[in-house]
């Protein structure tokens, strides 16, 4: 019964799971992280970025581990959220890989698609790649809100270098696309959606420009809510019907029982972002690997703590270097 019984319980203001979600992050700083960029080819000719940091801490030939980080929607790798994994990570004996997706960054790519939820073929290549190193004897990986759900559709897939991941976490994650792009349409999350709104717009209009032939420049004009942005440009250009389409395809709970690896979803209760079809009680109490922690508070990654790292940080850690309960 991989239920886990969580543990947080924050104080005060963070208790609310707007303020937690907002002042995670716009306002917390997050540690310093001395990132080494390494560009990597595409089996399509376009480049992905990938954000390389070195453990200090010996852990012994042939048995060095890597997490690879994967953001959310239109995050990057430097995001405090990412740094402050990567920080708990390193000091656990983990190398870090933090992966950008296309068009995040701060460089444009190259090809007329960019990154979404079901593009698996993006982060096995990211696997391989990493597997060919040969350094390391195990991988792990963590997913944050979209990042995550890329996570789940690849190891539910099946396909590629899936089995390369020994175990994996993803925090605060969307398992049902379609419910969550509804939940985030409602009154309560309007300014996180017109934020995701502005900076996609934006990229649209840069692709636009690269591709005339392809885009509409008045389609950002539609755009007013993000499953106007995955009818206008996401479903099309990555091959799917409509945004509904994309999502019905591409939501983790249809696969997430055929998982082989240990899984660990960390989703607050009072997570805007989320619907309730995002936490699986029934299938992780009938699981054998799908260990679901769903604390009260939280919000969307932002699990605050008063000193050191966040819950979700701590509890990652704990979960790659420990036998699951």
């Amino acid at each position: 019964m991989p239920l886990i019984n969580a543990q947080y319980n924050p104080k005060g203001w963070f208790k609310n799971g707007h303020f937690s979600t907002i002042y995670s992050a716009k306002v917390r700083q997050g540690p310093v992280i001395e990132f080494q960029r390494e560009r990597i080819t595409m089996n399509d000719g376009d480049f992905l970025d990938l954000d390389w940091a070195m453990t200090k801490t010996n852990v012994g030939p042939g048995t060095k581990s890597v997490v690879i980080l994967l953001h959310g929607l239109e995050g990057n790798a430097q995001r405090s959220y990412i740094r402050g994994q990567a920080s708990t990570l390193l000091n656990s004996g983990f190398d870090i890989c933090a992966m950008n997706f296309r068009g995040c960054s701060g460089t444009d790519n190259l090809r007329l698609q960019s990154y979404n939820a079901g593009k698996i073929e993006d982060l096995d290549q990211v696997v391989h790649h990493v597997t060919k190193l040969n350094q390391y004897s195990r991988i792990y990986a963590v997913g944050f809100s979209l990042g995550g759900s890329l996570l789940l559709n690849y190891l539910g897939a099946k396909k590629g270098d899936y089995l390369q991941i020994l175990r994996a976490a993803v925090v605060s994650t969307p398992l049902d696309l379609s419910a969550s792009i509804e939940r985030l349409s409602k009154w309560d999350n309007r300014a996180y959606q017109w934020v995701f709104l502005s900076t996609l717009k934006e990229k649209y209009r840069q692709k636009q420009r690269a591709f005339p032939q392809d885009l509409s420049i008045d389609a950002p004009r539609a755009m007013t809510s993000l499953k106007d942005f995955d009818n206008l440009y996401t479903a099309p250009v990555h091959g799917y019907l409509n945004a509904e389409d994309y999502y019905q395809k591409n939501s983790p709970i249809n696969t997430l029982e055929t998982i082989e690896q240990p899984v660990l979803i960390l989703n607050a209760l009072n997570d805007s972002f989320l619907s309730e079809a995002c936490l699986p009680v029934g299938l992780a109490q009938s699981s054998k690997n799908i260990y679901l922690e769903a604390p009260k508070y939280g919000g969307h990654v932002g699990f605050y703590e008063p000193s050191g790292p966040y819950y979700n940080e701590t509890r990652v850690s704990e979960f790659f270097t420990t036998k699951p309960v």
